[in-house]
């Protein structure tokens, strides 16, 4: 058992060194910050629906109001022509509208909140968003200083290992050797 545990770490850790190799880390940072933009997006949607379902709600409150003066008028025409079933019947639908109206307001309400939290929520994301792509400028150049700084040494220690001692011991003493 021992033997495959010390495979599988010793699998687990070359796949790990062969992934952190490919990763790149100017993509990464780019992919992240187009993950957090098509959020974005996606919570600008839903803010701009709910508004709708809002103005929706609210449209339909109005129209039950209407309703409800349009049969309060036909209940008051009734009592005015004497005809108190009719004017009952009015009387009832007015305020059946009056209820339908009220359950849209706090349907209205509800969905005000609603609106409320997702307009923080799309704020808090859009700074997130502003504050990851600062972040991401300032990553981006110190990696690329940090590989700069990487070719820079390692372009230094191909010139050194070039000409080693020994190469050099050999040019001066064939310089200063007399030719005969």
């Amino acid at each position: 058992m021992a033997l495959l545990e010390r495979v599988g770490t010793l699998l687990r850790a070359n796949l790990n060194d062969l992934i952190d190799r490919a990763e790149d880390p100017e993509k990464m940072v780019k992919q992240v910050i187009l993950d957090m933009e098509n959020q974005l997006m996606q919570v600008k949607t839903q803010v701009a629906i709910t508004i709708a379902d809002l103005h929706l709600l609210e449209r339909k409150a109005g129209d039950n109001l209407q309703k409800r003066d349009d049969w309060l008028r036909k209940a008051q025409l009734a009592v005015t022509k004497q005809q108190d079933d009719l004017a009952r019947i009015a009387i009832e639908r007015a305020l059946e509208s009056k209820k339908l109206a009220e359950s849209f307001d706090e349907q209205i309400a509800n969905q005000k909140v609603q609106v409320e939290n997702l307009k923080g929520a799309l704020s808090k994301l859009d700074g997130k968003l502003a504050e990851a792509r600062g972040k991401s400028d300032l990553l981006l150049a110190k990696h690329r200083r940090a590989r700069a700084a990487g070719n820079a040494a390692e372009a230094q220690l191909k010139v050194g290992d070039g000409m080693s001692g020994s190469t050099w011991d050999r040019m001066k003493h064939k310089v200063t050797r007399p030719k005969p």
